[in-house]
């Protein structure tokens, strides 16, 4: 992939969560929320402070993240598999999971 976040954006693929609820009910397509976490594809060079430092992100490519329901900018860009691609600031994401 070509594509590079500047700043502090970061660039997120969406990780689907299970298709069946705890009791063994299906859910349809229809009835799926967006899922809210995700894998970190790729993450810009940092965000300048006040002194014009450069702040380097805490995240990095391959970690596990949550991030708000409404977070990110949904791209044309798709992984090897055809999963579509969020650019976010790093500021959206709520945590990483360990």
């Amino acid at each position: 992939m070509a594509f590079r976040p500047l700043h502090d954006r970061v660039l997120v693929r969406r990780i689907d969560e299970d298709e069946k609820t705890a009791g063994g009910i299906i859910i349809p397509d229809t009835a799926k929320e967006k899922p809210q976490k995700g894998e970190v594809v790729a993450v810009g060079s940092g965000a300048r402070g006040d002194d014009n430092e450069i702040i380097p992100l805490e995240v990095k490519v391959g970690d596990i993240v949550l991030f708000g329901k409404w977070s990110g900018t949904e791209t044309p860009l798709k992984d090897d598999d055809g999963n579509e691609l969020i650019v976010m600031k790093e500021s959206d994401i709520l945590g990483i999971v360990d």
